[in-house]
């Protein structure tokens, strides 16, 4: 059956969010004169963002049975020949965003009663998250790059609003200010993709572009000796890297857990990190017709993978450990897109974003249990008070480190064979991708472990926090001398709602996979990049994989990293003292506390070369010559000029006499020496 889906249900899809963001932001804040009350704000909000997840959910169902839509819902503007469209394109991989994206933010949307139950800013919170929402389902639904870059905008925006929601707090501030920042030199080169694009084929339309790509597949980039095809994917890219946080543009992801935890969950689980992901996966068509843009990819992805695992080691605070697992994880996705396994990335995203939203609302029910601390030093033995959270946190855990039977093994080792084919059919770097990754898997099982030992298991330390007695965000009234409590059930159900899915999502989507499911949807190249191929000979079914996932590498990887942590935190607290002691020796300690000077380069070369160049610009530019020459210098000139006419003005007939004849003298001379010919 092959039938359209009607464009008003569609339509509901992003617009029920949008209403319920307007609806709280505007009268449930003092902008509105406060007219609607907490319970109305949030009920609101939900109730828009669940009958989204229904209709997200009933058209994932249709378009499993042959359905889909792509058409224009209305024109903006035509310059040129080139249409600014307002459209919808639902397929297959649309569909399964637009399901993670709202499921998550349901979930998300419940646990916030609880977590910012005490918030002043609590409407207006449930106010960003809808909107949040709104956004990202724009980006995701849109069928051609004008509304995919505006979804994309907005979800900056938006994030900017959630990380620095505590606005009074500098760091908070700080974050939100390096969010914004460093996504906009990803956008840069986004926008420069995008404008490459519509130059040559002048649509913005994606399956216009797609049934284009030969106007700029062979062609060089004028004035160089580059392949246009490969500028294009390479711009398009740097956009995908300031989302989805890739080395280089990686820095604001750790800093922006500044904000509440919910929208830790939201921006790093489902929604703003993936953009990027999608956005590569939904350009597959041209990305498979460069292979040095390929290249390109999994060299960045591998980078992140393993070296923003390495950080996670080190940190101290739940939340920012978790944020270096995202980071991570976001390594492999953008691994599985270099070596053209598009559709195990988005496999790896969908997986990823029901157990890391998972991890970050664990983390977050932890904080309250904690009355507001996250530091994991002034933890321990958490199990014993908290056993709901301690169950789902550790099964988030388990689908984190790949462990077979849980959804996340299903994604991370197909991204590894993957990786493996890649390398083989001799695509640059795709070997060092493929180490990375296996290394990667080591590292995961180290830090997640690490973190959950030390929280769930061991002594109790919640006496020793000198920041107990007078934390800023304590406002529950408690002492420091409160054992944690077990969070109430607005918290505990979306927990529990989300573990359901880090275990069962891998068998469902494991089908669609290796199916027809993303069929002229996702284009791969089987000739040049036969990774995907290869992948559907090797794997058969859940079964076949979960067996075989007994007898390779990463599985007893993982154990090894699991057993290590269990051995450090548990067993033998001194030997991490000691390699800390060793590390700090040999300077590799300082390296990974300073992050690899990332922020150093960010805050001394460029925001500093920035104002040093702004400096200049004033200084010579602006005062020297724009006020000293052309402003001052134009008055002085026009004076002068003046000065000279005036005595030319003056009244007397002699002297205008003399000028005259002077004029006519001046005339004679120039006929006589140079006579016309």
């Amino acid at each position: 059956m092959n039938q359209t889906l009607q464009a008003g249900w569609l339509l509901a899809v992003p617009l029920l969010p949008l209403l319920g963001s307007i609806l709280a932001g505007v009268f449930g804040t003092k902008l509105g004169g406060n007219l609607l009350g907490r319970a109305a704000c949030h009920s609101i909000t939900i109730l828009g963002v669940f009958l989204s997840f229904a209709i997200s959910a009933w058209t994932l169902y249709q378009v499993m049975h042959g359905a889909s839509f792509n058409d224009t819902l209305y024109t903006w503007m035509v310059v040129g020949g080139l249409k600014m469209e307002i459209g919808f394109l639902v397929d297959s991989l649309t569909a399964m965003m637009m399901v993670v994206v709202t499921s998550v933010s349901l979930m998300v949307h419940i646990y916030t009663i609880g977590y910012m139950h005490d918030d002043e800013g609590y409407n207006r919170f449930f106010s960003y998250i809808s909107l949040f929402t709104f956004s990202m389902l724009m980006l995701v639904m849109s069928n051609n790059m004008l509304q995919l870059f505006f979804g994309w905008e907005a979800v900056g925006l938006v994030s900017y609003l959630l990380i620095g929601f505590w606005y009074k707090k500098p760091t908070a501030v700080f974050a939100n200010m390096k969010a914004f920042v460093v996504n906009r030199v990803g956008d840069f080169g986004f926008i420069l993709g995008i404008g490459l694009v519509a130059a040559y084929t002048n649509t913005l339309n994606y399956s216009e572009i797609f049934a284009r790509t030969d106007l700029f597949a062979t062609q060089l980039l004028p004035g160089t000796g580059w392949m246009l095809v490969t500028v294009i994917c390479i711009c398009l890219f740097i956009g995908a890297m300031g989302k989805s946080a890739q080395v280089p543009l990686h820095a604001w992801l750790p800093d922006s857990m500044e904000g509440p935890t919910p929208i830790s969950a939201l921006i790093h689980a489902a929604t703003m990190v993936t953009a990027g992901i999608f956005m590569v996966s939904r350009m597959s068509p041209i990305f498979e017709l460069s292979d040095a843009a390929l290249s390109f990819i999994i060299v960045i992805g591998a980078t992140t993978a393993l070296f923003m695992g390495f950080l996670g080691i080190i940190q101290y605070d739940i939340k920012r450990v978790i944020a270096y697992s995202t980071l991570s994880q976001l390594g492999y996705m953008t691994v599985a897109l270099g070596a053209s396994a598009y559709s195990v990335a988005v496999f790896h995203l969908m997986t990823h974003a029901f157990f890391k939203a998972l991890l970050f609302l664990g983390a977050g029910s932890v904080i309250i249990g904690m009355h507001h601390n996250q530091d994991i030093r002034w933890m321990g033995n958490v199990k014993k008070y908290m056993p709901i959270t301690w169950l789902t946190f550790l099964i988030g855990n388990l689908a984190l480190i790949g462990t077979p039977l849980f959804a996340g093994f299903y994604s991370k080792d197909a991204i590894i064979v993957a990786a493996h084919a890649a390398a083989e059919h001799g695509l640059f770097g795709a070997g060092y991708a493929y180490f990375a990754v296996l290394a990667g898997v080591f590292i995961t099982a180290f830090y997640s472990f690490r973190v959950y030992f030390i929280v769930f298991h061991g002594k109790e330390r919640f006496d020793q926090n000198p920041d107990a007695h007078h934390h800023h965000d304590d406002h529950h009234g408690h002492g420091h001398d409160d054992k944690p409590h077990e969070s109430p059930w607005v918290v505990t159900l979306p927990l529990v709602l989300l573990a359901i899915p880090s275990i069962g999502a891998g068998y469902v989507i494991m089908e669609f996979l290796f199916g027809d499911f993303f069929k002229n949807v996702i284009f791969v190249d089987a000739v040049k990049h036969p990774a995907m191929a290869e992948l559907a000979n090797d794997i058969h079914g859940v079964l076949a994989m979960t067996t075989h996932g007994f007898m390779t590498a990463p599985l007893y990887l993982a154990a090894a990293g699991v057993l290590c942590a269990y051995v450090f935190y548990m067993l033998k607290p001194e030997i991490p003292a000691q390699l800390k002691a060793f590390f700090q020796k040999i300077k590799v300690y300082q390296l990974l506390e300073n992050k690899y000077g990332v922020d150093w380069i960010y805050e001394n070369i460029f925001a500093r070369g920035g104002r040093l160049i702004g400096s200049l610009l004033w200084k010579v530019g602006d005062r020297g010559l724009i006020d000293g020459l052309i402003v001052n210098g134009s008055w002085k000139v026009v004076g002068w000029v003046s000065g000279v006419v005036r005595w030319f003005q003056s009244g007397y007939l002699y002297q205008y006499a003399l000028v005259m004849i002077l004029g006519i003298f001046v005339l004679m001379s120039y006929f006589v020496i140079w006579p016309a010919k």
